[in-house]
């Protein structure tokens, strides 16, 4: 591994020097260096990694940057800025909310691969299932315009924003892998969005959305395995 800076952001490029290489995304309460594990089986097949820390992440954790769609868009821009102009063939892997970024930053990237592991695709949902775990009304919300909760601080604007920007467009071959516990995004979502899209889904019955679980360290090798 070879610790770098893009465009101010701590990044890690892990691998032999290869004209192939994948885009990691992590995901909330993430951090560059896990992609380790990632980077193994990447390497493996013949592909570098460069992994990067999202705002209030690894060693941005103290930075003034929210990790909020916006800044997420604008550092997903500068990564991929910076690596499609030194590999031959660029790939993705994203997770949950650095999934999320990367289905709004990067549609109009030339992905040769997409690999997304329990994205959140429907952050609208999320958002008014949040309002429901902490009784907070959507009036409430328009009045107030930010509410804190014990998961996540609610946001009026960021709310609008998801309402007014669907996911259109992902043209990218691309492989999921979905919790069946995942209680941030229902089966429907990755179902929809997997036929919509012509994507591959694989659902793990027994995992939870962060995959932390004893058996799911093989369940996500594995998948990893056939779909880098």
């Amino acid at each position: 591994m070879k610790k770098i800076v893009v465009e101010g952001i701590p990044a890690v490029l892990w691998g032999e020097p290869s004209d192939r290489i994948y885009i990691y995304v992590h995901g909330k309460q993430g951090y560059k260096e896990y992609a380790e594990a990632f980077a193994k089986v990447a390497e493996e097949k013949g592909y570098q990694t460069l992994s990067f820390d999202l705002p209030k992440h690894g060693e941005r954790k103290e930075a003034p940057e929210p990790c909020a769609i916006w800044q997420g868009i604008k550092d997903l821009e500068k990564i991929a800025a910076f690596t499609f102009g030194k590999w031959t063939e660029v790939n993705l892997f994203a997770c949950s909310i650095g999934a999320f970024f990367a289905l709004h930053a990067y549609p109009d990237k030339p992905f040769k691969k997409c690999l997304l592991q329990s994205p959140i695709i429907d952050m609208p949902w999320l958002i008014r299932q949040m309002m429901l775990w902490f009784d907070v009304s959507e009036a409430r919300l328009e009045q107030e315009k930010k509410v804190a909760t014990p998961f996540e601080t609610l946001d009026w604007d960021y709310y609008q924003y998801v309402l007014q920007h669907p996911i259109n467009k992902w043209p990218f071959p691309t492989e999921i892998l979905y919790a069946g516990k995942d209680n941030l995004q229902p089966v429907e979502v990755m179902n929809n969005f997997a036929t919509r899209f012509g994507s591959g889904l694989t659902v793990s019955p027994n995992s939870e959305h962060p995959f932390m679980g004893p058996e799911d360290a093989d369940i996500v090798g594995e998948w990893l395995t056939k779909a880098i």
